[in-house]
């Protein structure tokens, strides 16, 4: 901790920063990424944030990272039928 509480609240938001383009180039790099079991398909990461008093100011709030959560939406189905990974309707 610093002495100047505003330190603390910027650095817990470029901490907070940081781990969202880190789940934001993650999910890029593995944007089109298949599977030929659903069970294993690659699912988007979603931060989870939540504001956090500073101890030497209460009347201040940092950044805090609660959790990195993966999507739930169902995945994506494409007609390949020539894919190795393809099921038996072509479907990746």
């Amino acid at each position: 901790m610093s002495n100047l509480p505003i330190f603390d609240v910027a650095g817990s938001a470029m901490n907070a920063q940081q781990v969202r383009l880190s789940t934001v180039a993650s999910n890029l790099a593995n944007a089109d990424s298949i599977s030929g079991n659903p069970d294993e398909v690659f699912r988007a990461k979603m931060p989870i944030f939540e504001a956090t008093p500073v101890e030497t100011n209460p009347a201040l709030a940092g950044v805090k990272v609660q959790a990195v959560t993966e999507s739930t939406a169902a995945p994506i189905k494409r007609y390949e039928p020539g894919n190795p990974l393809a099921d038996a309707q072509g479907y990746v």
